[in-house]
Order: C-alpha cells, then sequence, then structure tokens
C-alpha cells in the first residue's frame, strides 16, 4: 500500500493530524517511538481555545472529564511576593484545564485510530528517501525493518528528539542552554484555579493542578544554573536539586508543596530549543514543536501542537498542489504563532530575573489587568480553528 500520509510522532500534533486526515479519507500511517502510555515533561495545560478543536477530534468530553478543575486566574511568585489575577475569558462557557500527558496522548491516539489511522507503535523512522513524487520510509519495529511508502510526509516529533530525516547540526552544549524538568505532587495546597508563573535566580516554572488531584510543577533551568543548584543542593537526583533552588526562591512554592509528597520520579528533557523553524523543507511538512517552539512559560506548547496540526490539515484537505499548501501553510503558522513565540521570549528572560518581577508585583497590584494582558499577549484568546472540511483524496 501506498499512504497518503506518513506521519512521525504521536504525540498532539502528529494524533490530531492523522485524526483529521484520516476523516478526510486519506490513508495515513502514524509511527511512534514510545509505547503508550508514557510520562512526558511538559506543563499539562490547554488553553480554552482549544477546546473547540478538542471538540471537533471527538475527545472535548473525555478531556474535562479526565483533565483537572477550571483554571479562572493566572499568578506569579518571585521570592517573597505573590500576585494572582483573572484569567482572559474567551468562550463562554470553556476555561483552560490541565491533563497528564499519559492521558491526553492516549486520547489522541486512540482517536485516530478510531478514525482509521493505521498506528505503528512502538517503532523508528531510522530513514527516509524521495521516490518520484513521494516518499519511502525505513521504519524499524520489534520484528525487523520494513519499508513505508508515502505521498507525503509530516514530521511531529519533539523538538529534542532529532529525527535522522531531519539532518540538523547539534549545537554544542552552552551555559544559557534551558534544561526542563517536571513532577507530580499530592495532598498540594495550590488554588485549584490558579496557574502561577514561578520566578527564580536562571530558570522559571509554572503550576497547574492536573487530573486525580495532582499538582504539576513544570519549570526550565539554564545550564549553568543548574551546575550550581546541584553543588549547592548535593541530592541525589537533578530534578530535586531545582526544586529545593525553586522554594528557595518562591515563598508561594513553599506554602504550596510545604505538605506535599512527590507522586512518581522526577522527569527532565533538553536543552529546549524556543523559535521559529522550517515549515516544509525537502517535501517534509513540520508541525508541533518541528515547526516552532514558544518558551514554556507561556503554558501554550499543547495548544500551539494541536493548532498546528489543524492549521496544515486545513489546507492538505483543500486539493491544492502541494507547493502552494506549503506556502500558505506558513504563511498561517505565522500570523497564528509569531506573536505568542516573542511574547514568551520577553516573559522568560523577565522570569528568569526574580528581583525584577518581585518589584513589578506591587505595580500589578495596582492594576491586575496587567498579568491578565499577559496572558492574552501568551495565546490564551487567540482561536485558529474553524470547521475542517472534508475532501476527498
Amino acid at each position: 500500500m501506498i499512504y497518503d500520509a506518513l506521519i512521525v510522532g504521536g504525540g498532539p500534533s502528529g494524533s490530531a493530524a492523522a485524526l483529521l486526515l484520516a476523516r478526510a479519507g486519506w490513508r495515513v500511517t502514524l509511527i511512534e517511538k514510545s509505547a503508550f502510555p508514557r510520562r512526558k515533561v511538559c506543563g499539562e495545560f490547554i488553553s480554552a481555545v482549544s477546546l473547540p478543536l478538542l471538540r471537533e477530534l471527538g475527545i472535548a468530553g473525555r478531556f474535562v472529564e479526565c483533565a483537572g478543575p477550571p483554571i479562572r486566574h493566572v499568578g506569579a511568585f518571585a521570592r517573597d511576593a505573590t500576585m494572582t489575577a483573572a484569567m482572559p475569558r474567551v468562550l463562554a462557557g470553556d476555561w483552560g484545564r490541565a491533563l497528564g500527558r499519559e492521558h491526553l496522548d492516549l486520547l489522541l491516539l486512540e482517536a485516530a485510530a478510531r478514525a482509521g489511522a493505521e498506528i505503528v507503535q512502538p517503532a523508528k523512522v531510522i530513514g527516509l528517501r524521495r521516490d518520484g513524487d513521494g516518499f519511502v520510509a525505513a521504519i524499524s519495529a520489534e520484528h525487523g525493518t520494513r519499508d513505508i511508502a508515502a505521498r507525503i510526509a509530516i514530521a511531529a516529533n519533539g523538538s529534542w528528539e532529532p529525527a535522522p530525516f531531519l539532518p540538523a547540526a547539534t549545537p554544542p552544549h552552552r551555559p544559557s542552554d534551558l534544561l526542563a524538568f517536571k513532577a507530580h505532587f499530592q495532598n498540594a495546597s495550590l488554588p485549584p484555579d490558579l496557574m502561577p508563573l514561578l520566578a527564580f535566580p536562571g530558570g522559571y516554572g509554572g503550576m497547574v493542578q492536573s487530573d486525580g488531584g495532582r499538582v504539576t510543577l513544570s519549570c526550565c533551568i539554564r545550564r549553568d544554573r543548574l551546575q550550581q543548584c546541584r553543588q549547592q543542593h548535593p541530592t541525589p537526583n537533578a530534578g530535586e536539586a531545582v526544586l529545593h533552588t525553586i522554594m528557595a526562591s518562591c515563598r508561594g512554592v513553599r506554602d504550596a508543596l510545604g505538605n506535599a509528597a512527590i507522586d512518581g520520579a522526577w522527569l527532565a528533557a533538553g536543552p529546549i530549543r524556543p523559535g521559529q523553524r522550517l515549515r516544509c523543507a525537502d517535501g517534509i511538512f513540520r508541525i508541533g514543536n518541528a515547526a516552532g517552539e514558544a518558551h514554556p512559560v507561556v503554558a501554550e506548547g499543547i495548544s500551539m501542537a494541536l493548532q498546528s496540526a489543524w492549521l496544515l490539515c486545513r489546507e492538505l484537505t483543500t486539493g491544492s498542489a502541494l507547493n502552494q499548501v506549503a506556502r500558505r501553510y506558513d504563511a498561517a503558522w505565522r500570523v497564528a504563532f509569531a506573536p505568542r513565540i516573542h511574547a514568551a521570549a520577553a516573559f522568560a528572560q523577565l522570569a528568569m530575573r526574580p528581583m525584577a518581577v518581585a518589584a513589578a508585583l506591587p505595580l500589578l497590584r495596582l492594576a491586575p489587568q496587567l498579568l491578565t494582558l499577559g496572558a492574552r499577549l501568551s495565546g490564551k484568546t487567540t482561536v485558529v480553528t474553524a470547521h475542517l472540511g472534508r475532501h476527498a483524496v
């Protein structure tokens, strides 16, 4: 069989694209290297602007049922200062929520399979070559290696998971590299409707109540600052050293996690490479973090992944020539996501200077709508989706 689309990566962007294309009548195969369910470094929050897309994907009901409580407030914890403000309202009755990636990704992947996409998991694409007007991929799985032919290829792999078919020079380690950490906690005292930004020297993070009563703490920290943390706090793993640093820097985190217990192991990944990338090169379309990534400080990673998949599939299912699809997708992507990436970069630089954040909080208390404005600039009110038309291949 020659597939219409080969998708590499079963995270939110890859599974959403597989589902949308399969529903449109495409023959789709998705290759995912891990066996689901699996945990993943991620802030786990999905903005309210993505709920219409989750409804279109057919998982909104299960998402709301499984996810944590609605998030109605944003905040900031820096040194001994704390601040909260209203989350900007987008759609009547809809608020953003958080759901662990072990649950969200499985919901999406199973929905793609029900729509008719073929899921190959666990397996890896170890090579991809042009063959006429399409591609032939070499797939390595438990029972050996085989080739799969497809008309188009879509890269939905994570930004720190380089694929052999997307050659890129691996930059050397730099002191300024951002490394990501995540852990879940039980019995935390974080207000259930609050998602605060955590500002600490050389890094930033966030907290949110996720599924099962868990509070998720996720953060990014500079490589040089991490080395200092490990020297100051000689703990068994790096995640614990980072937590000691955050709690020493943020009274709000000490208050929230003072009586909490960690639920599971710390996860780590990186380095994070925020910024824009090529959306189509060598005939390969890119979605999710493979297309571009905002600093996690704005908690928009999952929403951008889902929405970028929708933008590409909207263009692919028009029946237009692929070069036209690439131009329109690239233009739509830049309009939807470039402002978020620029805003996130500015917020990240500020957040890594907690003294500056703490100094700004008195102003925010006088004008809390400025914190709400920051949520708007990060994309919390940007609805990019509408009904996806059904087109025959």
